[in-house]
């Protein structure tokens, strides 16, 4: 009697597997066009929708992968890089879980978590395949890049031929201040620094000050006046000199944001390339 009703009752549970099966490819198709339509709120929500219904965790990897790619695309870094790690963990296969992996590295890029990202890509490094290496060194350039490490993101570029972005961080390098030579040179000239990051004003101004407020120190002690020189010297020239280096790398410094920009501005709409 009991295999009769085994047999009775078992197209009934196939039929009830097929129809949920059916249902979970639909949320898993719709959640889909709503990530391709780029309407990341709405696909967030549906893939988590699709993952509580999802008991045969047959889409769990991709589910997770693409709720990490809608939270990225909106600039919710943190949210992403725990989705991917979330995939990881359902991937089935190597391919999967490394691509997984890469993800969360391009993710901390973007979120300036050089170190996390540098960390990681030595870990896969151990057990990467010869392509997979290149692209870790890839990513590995564009961590550097991001932390404005342009040397050594010319480095790792150089290593796999990478010639356009090679050029790119050639072309930051050559145009880029030292704000250590700026500082230097404004110890020994003040106005230098001024001078040579293209700000002649300020330079010449600050030439000219320091040059008055030390002459008339200088007076002053040579006129036997010495708390006259001590004040003017304290008060003035001493003020003046320090502004003077303080300004210099202040200009240094806003001058390579700009050229640092001009390049990332370039990468983000000229570049063809793979981004993170």
């Amino acid at each position: 009697m009991r295999t009769f009703f085994q047999i009775l009752f078992l197209p009934l549970f196939l039929w009830q597997s097929v129809f949920s099966q059916g249902v979970i490819n639909q949320q898993f198709n719709y959640a889909d066009s709503l990530f391709k339509a780029q309407n990341y709120f709405d696909a967030i929500t549906e893939f988590k929708r699709l993952m509580f219904f999802d008991s045969t965790g047959n889409y769990k990897f991709a589910s997770e992968m693409k709720i990490g790619l809608s939270y990225k695309a909106g600039g919710k870094y943190s949210e992403a890089i725990e989705s991917f790690v979330n995939a990881a963990k359902y991937a089935e296969g190597e391919a999967e879980k490394f691509n997984a992996e890469t993800q969360i590295i391009r993710t901390q890029i973007l979120a300036r978590k050089t170190d996390a990202a540098l960390n990681l890509i030595s870990e896969l490094k151990k057990n990467a395949d010869d392509n997979q290496k290149r692209l870790l060194l890839y990513w590995r350039g564009w961590a550097f890049m991001f932390a404005t490490k342009w040397e050594k993101a010319y480095n790792q570029f150089q290593i796999i031929k990478e010639n356009e972005l090679s050029q790119v961080c050639k072309d930051v390098i050559n145009k880029k201040y030292s704000v250590n030579f700026v500082k230097e040179i404004s110890y020994i000239i003040p106005g230098a620094g001024q001078i040579y990051t293209g700000n002649y004003l300020s330079g010449l101004m600050s030439l000219g000050w320091n040059v008055l407020w030390g002459y008339t120190t200088v007076k002053a002690f040579l006129a036997d006046r010495v708390f006259d020189g001590i004040m003017v010297g304290n008060l003035l020239w001493f003020r003046f000199y320090r502004g003077n280096f303080q300004n210099a790398e202040k200009f240094a410094k806003q001058k390579n944001i700009e050229i640092y920009n001009e390049a990332f501005g370039y990468l983000m709409n000229k570049f063809k390339g793979l981004k993170p």
